[in-house]
């Protein structure tokens, strides 16, 4: 059987980081078995969609790194068809008319409340004809739904699990102005797409009860479920955005990687043996839906920083220079100096970042215009000795024919021999100097990086600051 699953999110919101485990399974899934993944979007209740959110789900899954096959579906465009359905239904016998006006069903459900029973549809119309309909009610369209035995699904995830018939209730499937319901469209459109599996979070096990009473009433074959456990906190409670229930798009302004976030939401709930490091490629070849576990996962922002550094040393140094380059320079010019000098000392910038904010935190210096600015620990090392030591050894290493480390790190060495100090009285400074904080890459590289004329002019302006 040729695989198609879909991602269906509702536009009543952003992208969120559950979502996109999901969607990531479907497309892993998808991609894995040679077949589609396609992308609807689930629109139906304009009160609560948001035009915006359509536009965000889209960026997000773009900048995920998850492509759909086809057109993007639109619910909205298909509620005729939706509606068709629940008449042929109707000529079937498996669905019925029902004349209850809000005032019998909230007197149904008071008396269920005062009587502790759950609270659910009688089928008070179940049997009864159109021509006992009182005058000026427009009817419902309910589910004929079977009222004795059991609805059994064997889930990819969870296993087989049922549910007594006599706990559903006869769902409304048209609405009494003409509009579906959700639990309708999602069954239509899953077939008419040809969706295979359904793979989605375990808060919708029991939409799948319900929906596929929906697919036997049509005599449609029905798909294949897995309910993913859902994404917990790491106190086990359930995810709040203090945990990182977060819009994908949020996890891209913190500076993680889309691949950094695939790898990391791949492990909350699936796995290979022990393995942690996984790239797309490698998860395309390995991902499958027995690998997915049975208990909710929990997030930790410890293990998607590790993991995001990872692939902040993997990445190619090019690729991150453009990505940091508007966090560093905001609505001021970035020109081809700046990015010479990020390119040049990437290695050793992404080495001690985990996020493209620290990445960019750390790159600052080198795109920081003159005077440099000091921080506090870098000024108070500005001493009179620091500063004419600083300023003395610009004159010294300037007229250095090779400017690379080796022979950047020999003067240096040779100039605080012949000043009477230790290396650290001269680095340290001459740190401060260059970079305006007392941490960075190797200072030697440092110089390299920013070259001659930089590396002076820096210099001589650290020899020419006021005040002790």
């Amino acid at each position: 059987m040729s695989v198609i699953v879909r991602f269906a999110p509702s536009p009543t919101g952003y992208l969120h980081i559950g979502g996109a485990r999901t969607a990531l399974f479907n497309w892993l899934f998808a991609r894995h078995h040679g077949g589609k993944f396609l992308l609807r979007i689930e629109d139906t209740d304009k009160q609560r969609s948001i035009p915006a959110a359509i536009t965000a789900i889209i960026d997000g899954l773009k900048w995920f790194g998850l492509d759909w096959d086809g057109e993007i579906v639109m619910q909205s465009s298909r509620m005729a068809r939706h509606a068709a359905v629940a008449e042929e239904m109707l000529a079937r016998g498996t669905a019925y008319h029902c004349y209850c006006s809000p005032a019998e069903l909230e007197a149904m459900r008071v008396r269920q409340k005062a009587e502790g029973r759950p609270m659910r549809y009688e089928g008070i119309w179940r049997d009864r004809g159109p021509s006992e309909a009182p005058a000026g009610v427009m009817p419902v369209v309910r589910l004929r739904a079977p009222q004795t035995g059991k609805t059994v699904i064997q889930d990819g995830v969870q296993g087989e699990v049922e549910v007594a018939n006599e706990q559903l209730d006869d769902l409304i499937l048209l609405r009494a102005d003409g509009t579906p319901t959700y639990m309708l469209s999602v069954v239509v459109d899953d077939h008419d797409m040809g969706i295979t599996h359904v793979i989605r979070g375990d808060d919708h096990l029991t939409n799948a009860f319900r929906q596929a009473q929906i697919y036997r009433g049509m005599d449609w074959d029905i798909p294949h479920f897995s309910h993913l456990p859902l994404i917990h906190g790491p106190d086990g409670a359930k995810l709040s955005k203090r945990h990182g229930a977060l819009g994908v798009e949020e996890y891209r302004e913190m500076g993680y990687l889309p691949e950094a976030l695939r790898n990391y939401l791949l492990r909350l709930g699936w796995a290979h043996g022990d393995d942690e490091i996984i790239p797309t490629a490698q998860a395309i070849e390995w991902f499958d839906l027995p690998g997915i576990g049975r208990s909710p996962s929990r997030f930790d922002f410890a293990k998607l920083d590790n993991l995001n550094g990872h692939y902040l040393r993997e990445a190619d140094a090019g690729r991150l220079v453009e990505l940091i380059a508007p966090r560093l320079v905001g609505d001021g010019a970035f020109s081809p100096v700046h990015a010479a000098r990020l390119l040049a000392g990437m290695d050793g910038l992404k080495a001690r970042a985990k996020t493209l904010v620290e990445l960019a935190q750390n790159a600052a210096f080198y795109v920081a215009a003159r005077p440099l600015p000091l921080d506090d620990k870098a000024r108070a090392l500005a001493t009179p000795e620091a500063r004419r030591l600083v300023a003395a050894l610009g004159h010294a290493i300037r007229p250095i024919n090779d400017w690379s480390e080796a022979p950047l790190e020999a003067e240096v060495r040779n100039f605080a021999e012949s000043q009477g100090v230790k290396l650290g009285s001269v680095a340290q400074p001459l740190r401060a100097a260059l970079t305006g904080s007392m941490t960075s890459p190797g200072i030697f590289e440092v110089m390299r990086v920013l070259g001659r004329d930089e590396t002076t002019g820096r210099m001589s302006d650290f020899g020419t600051i006021t005040g002790d």
